[in-house]
């Protein structure tokens, strides 16, 4: 059984910001990568929990980050925002230009942000939630590395690619979901590497473009979209959306910008923020349409995207500790020497 420790929510923020402004980052961006990692860890989200400090350190030794940038804001059009990261992490260059996007969608019924320039490690629910609630339906979308074989291919391309959607609802529980085009996400690999199990069947080829179960043979190979044809289809559109269309990077481009370092992927993201009450004269009953929708999925018993997570921040939030394994604790401590 692994070993595990356990440490308050404020503690898990505190050796968090201690560890990233040890390593180089202002306390700008250590603040806002930190509330996200502990976001992250709090709904029990590990792949993009406290383990992410090990990533973003690592990205940082390499030089290729500026992790004192401060991203630009520009109003680029009545219903677009753009925001230069300037080689920073995406996190606070998202800070910046939320309010702004939040705005022109009120006043436009929708808008779109562009972060460009941008490193990106984070999941995208944090991002969409903070839209929901705000009372705003919202998608997020970036490419990464090209770390995955199209269908029907054998070499890596696409990125994991992933999409986020939310839709506020009454309360503070919106209707969330976030997932990789990928089979899996990387940091699920990542994860299994370090403690040395096996990952499922049918998400990686070797590469020789053989399928595999070892982690290591899958980190050196491609992974595998979701759904064959399907997600590769989705992850081409966001190549698409968040590439070309906002005048970034591709996941194959931000793969060879990398040039072998390992460093976290730099690219875009478009985040597209919708306010409901613009889209109809009768947002309230609408709204109760939706909730019938909802209500329908859990009465047949089926579980709602994000519900597992909310459950987690639940009991997270009745305890105020997150738990992490010993040897990761330990490799994080050993990053504050």
């Amino acid at each position: 059984m692994t070993e595990l420790v356990s440490m308050s929510l404020s503690e898990a923020f505190d050796i968090s910001l201690a560890v990233l402004e040890g390593n180089g980052f202002s306390r700008d961006h250590a603040e806002a990568i930190a509330t996200v990692i502990c976001d992250a860890q709090r709904d029990e989200c590990h792949s993009h929990g406290l383990y992410r400090l090990l990533v973003c350190v690592r990205t940082m030794k390499t030089g290729i980050v500026d992790g004192k940038a401060k991203p630009e804001v520009f109003d680029h059009a009545p219903g677009i925002v753009r925001v230069d990261a300037k080689k920073g992490y995406s996190l606070l260059a998202l800070n910046a230009g939320l309010s702004s996007l939040m705005e022109k969608a009120r006043n436009n019924g929708i808008a779109a942000m562009a972060i460009q320039n941008c490193f990106h490690f984070s999941a995208l629910w944090p991002e969409v939630e903070k839209l929901a609630e705000a009372g705003l339906a919202g998608l997020a979308m970036n490419p990464s590395h090209s770390w995955v074989a199209p269908a029907g291919g054998r070499a890596p391309l696409l990125g994991t690619n992933p999409f986020a959607f939310a839709w506020p609802r009454p309360g503070s529980e919106h209707f969330v979901f976030d997932f990789a085009t990928s089979a899996v996400a990387r940091g699920e690999i990542e994860l299994h590497s370090r403690a040395g199990t096996p990952i499922s069947q049918s998400v990686a080829i070797d590469r020789n473009g053989n399928p595999t179960t070892d982690p290591g043979a899958a980190l050196a190979g491609a992974m595998l979209p979701f759904g064959g044809h399907k997600g590769s289809a989705l992850s081409l559109m966001i190549e698409l959306l968040a590439g070309p269309l906002i005048g970034d990077l591709t996941s194959s481009e931000s793969k060879a910008l990398d040039g072998g370092i390992d460093a976290t992927p730099m690219h875009g993201e478009l985040l597209i923020a919708i306010d409901p009450k613009r889209f109809t004269d009768e947002p309230v009953r609408h709204s109760e349409r939706a909730e019938a929708l909802f209500n329908a999925v859990v009465a047949q018993g089926a579980r709602l995207p994000s519900q597992r997570r909310y459950e987690a921040r639940r009991r997270t939030l009745s305890t105020g500790h997150v738990s992490i394994p010993t040897a990761l604790y330990n490799d994080i401590c050993a990053l504050l020497a």
